[in-house]
């Protein structure tokens, strides 16, 4: 005995499948196909299924009452199916194979991606080794200036010590001279 389960609703990339898959097995369903389609533009699940009559009806009850997490389930049908289904063990070899690919891809995009953080990591190196050998030339720049106006300022001190020195002799003189004159200070 077969049957047909449509489930709609988000289904897809959710882990129904493997979800479902997992249930067979633990019920030891021999045969089992479940496929992501577009039913009028959105997504559903249909599951095949075929096994002895207690085991459909387990697998049922467990369809209706669980779901994956990430799951939004909007309807659940149930119907009899004339069909053959495929070995749950080719089931599972095929969709291993999906899964891998699908892995593979995604691992093809993130080295892709790693690809371009690694260029611009390294631009932003040459960036960053550019800027500080225009840092370490304006550091030397300034470091000459500070040098020059330093010696300036060396030089204006001399200048001014020369010229109190020179102010204070003068003022000794004009002191004495003044003492001298008989003028008292």
């Amino acid at each position: 005995m077969a049957i047909r389960i449509t489930i709609k609703g988000k289904v897809h990339e959710v882990g129904y499948r493997l979800f479902l898959l997992e249930e067979a097995d633990s019920l030891f369903i021999p045969c089992f196909d479940a496929r992501n389609v577009k039913i009028n533009g959105k997504e559903a699940l249909i599951v095949l299924v075929d096994g002895d009559k207690e085991q459909l009806e387990q697998f049922i009850e467990f369809v209706k009452s669980n779901k994956p997490e990430n799951a939004v389930v909007e309807e659940i049908s149930v119907e009899e199916f004339k069909g053959r289904v495929r070995d749950i063990e080719k089931f599972r070899a095929s969709f291993n194979t999906s899964q891998l690919s699908k892995i593979v891809q995604v691992g093809v995009k993130m080295l892709e991606k790693q690809d371009l953080m690694l260029q611009k990591q390294d631009e932003t190196i040459k960036e960053i080794k550019e800027t500080r050998a225009e840092l370490k030339k304006e550091i030397k720049e300034v470091k000459e200036e500070v040098k020059a106006i330093s010696s300036k300022l060396d030089k204006t001190n001399d200048l001014l010590e020369k010229r109190f020195e020179r102010l204070e002799q003068e003022i000794d003189r004009i002191k004495k001279a003044l003492i001298k004159a008989g003028i008292e200070l």
